[in-house]
């Protein structure tokens, strides 16, 4: 591989890097923060503030540009191994994402022995989408962008009949579309909190992008290309959301203060992400695309470390928190005999909790610790080749 294409998977790197680390910020404000265990919704304007809001906002971000790297790396390892190594690969990966997703990261969250209350978030998510994979990189690279790009694009059609449920969503559309919970035991349920049919057409979309960082593509064309394709997204999601045209259910309104009216605006639909939430995030990560591809320095290959090593550091910044969290709850004064293990879903106390500015300050200490397991890591994968390090 010449010295630019590495300068341009840096570039990549280092997009996943900064994802990563924001999102470990919105999952410190789950652990930590004391709005979070009062129950208030940091997207909520009749209790959040501007900070609160923005703090969870920017971690928007995050499960789209890393699925639609996923999709990009995808294209990367294809170029190395055939059509049938890569259909074997994808859905064996898949596979083992769905049973990390279940077992170890689960316990990650939770630390509940029992699996009272299985949550199938975004590496389910990623899983499902390379099982798919699996199946369609046998078509050509057109096709599978035409595919994602409609999916994307229609998927919020299918909103209506959510509108239309009765009680409950059956088992194929919940995995597909629609947020559900199941019961599938006597003390035992699943909640599908991240339907997979939006992020099926990311991956897929994401797939045909790496096409642009292949030896073909020159490196001013590229940026031309991912600049214009930035600025298309985000003038396409000005446009829908300006008179909530299409693209998602939750529009939005005048708020009390021009400021929350504003931030309204970019209130866009999760789960599942809408149209226009995924013109919204994903149009500035093409953009930082455009810019980033020179960029050098000590923070930029420390951030792009942690983007070499996207799995390790997700399951271990679990952790990591869940441990900080549980030390500073006895720290201070707290008892488990405070948290009700009866419930589905036990919670600390009310009076549990730091403010926003400690949490970023406990964030930010645990992003720097992360650092030193991901460099080793990154490292280890350099040097080694054993085959099971293409599954962390």
């Amino acid at each position: 591989m010449s010295a630019a294409a590495k300068s341009r998977i840096t570039s990549i790197d280092l997009l996943r890097g900064a994802v990563m680390l924001i999102m470990a910020l919105d999952h410190a404000r789950d652990f930590l923060h004391l709005d979070f265990f009062n129950g208030n919704d940091p997207l909520d304007f009749a209790t959040t503030s501007t900070p609160l809001f923005l703090t969870r906002w920017i971690t928007h971000f995050c499960a789209p540009v890393f699925v639609f790297l996923a999709g990009a790396s995808i294209f990367f390892s294809g170029v190395k191994k055939t059509k049938s190594e890569l259909t074997l690969f994808l859905f064996m990966r898949g596979l083992w994402l769905i049973i990390l997703e279940v077992t170890v990261i689960y316990f990650g969250w939770m630390f509940d022995p029992t699996f009272k209350l299985v949550f199938l978030q975004v590496i389910w998510a990623i899983g499902v989408s390379m099982v798919v994979m699996s199946c369609f990189v046998f078509l050509p690279r057109p096709l599978i962008l035409l595919t994602g790009l409609l999916i994307i694009a229609g998927h919020n059609a299918l909103d209506v009949f959510d509108a239309a449920k009765e009680e409950h969503a059956g088992l194929v559309w919940s995995v597909l579309h629609q947020q559900e919970k199941f019961s599938i035991a006597e003390h035992h349920s699943v909640i599908i909190a991240y339907p997979v049919l939006p992020w099926i057409g990311l991956m897929m979309t994401g797939y045909a992008f790496g096409a642009l960082f292949s030896g073909a593509v020159n490196e001013q064309k590229r940026r031309t290309t991912l600049i214009i394709l930035g600025l298309s997204c985000i003038a396409l999601f000005v446009a829908l959301r300006s008179g909530n045209f299409y693209g998602d259910a939750h529009h939005w309104e005048k708020q009390k203060t021009d400021v929350f009216t504003a931030l309204s605006f970019i209130d866009c639909t999760k789960y599942p992400p809408s149209l226009l939430y995924l013109l919204m995030t994903i149009g500035p990560a093409l953009l930082f695309l455009a810019f980033a591809q020179n960029l050098k320095g000590k923070l930029v290959e420390a951030i792009s470390i942690i983007g070499r090593v996207p799995l390790f550091y997700y399951i271990l910044h679990i952790y990591l928190l869940h441990i900080i969290a549980g030390v500073l709850f006895f720290a201070t004064g707290h008892t488990l005999g405070e948290i009700d293990f009866e419930r589905e879903l036990p919670e600390a106390p009310e009076n549990f909790g730091f403010h926003l500015w400690q949490v970023y300050l406990i964030w930010l200490f645990a992003i720097a610790l992360l650092y030193f397991p991901c460099k080793w890591y990154n490292s280890y994968k350099s040097s080694h080749s054993y085959w099971w390090l293409s599954y962390l």
